[in-house]
């Protein structure tokens, strides 16, 4: 032996270390930042399930639901008990007005109308688009009622 010691870590066990650490950052920041095209899934899955709500509720009653929509949220509106004025549903824990998920969001309906949910079985198709910039989603109605996210 010539009692020369080791102090320190070699280049190796150092390379090994920051490798580790990288990974688990980059697990860490892919974790914190949502994918834009989950919010907007969750946005169009959202609609979709309120949609089938406000037309079941639209049956029951008998007055028709009109659904607004712009860059900040949506709602649902309806003419009054009175036929005086409109409705917004603000106390409804399911048709209250909602606000977007996603940032930045821009909704079309084609064809271009107002989405009226009525007491009707069979109503026109309608095809709702919701898109951030850079992907789109689309949530669409069939005569029969039916609704889906596409």
């Amino acid at each position: 032996m010539n009692g020369f010691r080791q102090q320190g870590f070699t280049l190796i066990e150092l390379m090994v270390v920051l490798v580790i650490i990288g990974i688990a950052s980059a697990a860490i920041s892919l974790s914190i930042k949502p994918d834009p095209l989950h919010l907007l899934r969750k946005d169009a899955d959202r609609v979709a399930q309120l949609l089938q709500v406000a037309q079941a509720e639209a049956r029951a009653d008998g007055r028709p639901i009109t659904w607004l929509a712009d860059a900040k949220g949506f709602r649902f509106s309806r003419r009054s008990d009175s036929g005086q004025g409109f409705e917004h549903f603000s106390n409804d824990p399911q048709l209250r007005p909602r606000r977007w998920e996603t940032p930045g969001i821009e909704v079309r309906v084609q064809p271009r109308q107002k989405v009226v949910l009525n007491a009707e079985w069979i109503n026109p198709p309608l095809l709702l688009k919701l898109s951030d910039g850079l992907n789109s989603i689309s949530v669409q109605r069939s005569a029969a009622g039916q609704v889906s996210v596409q």
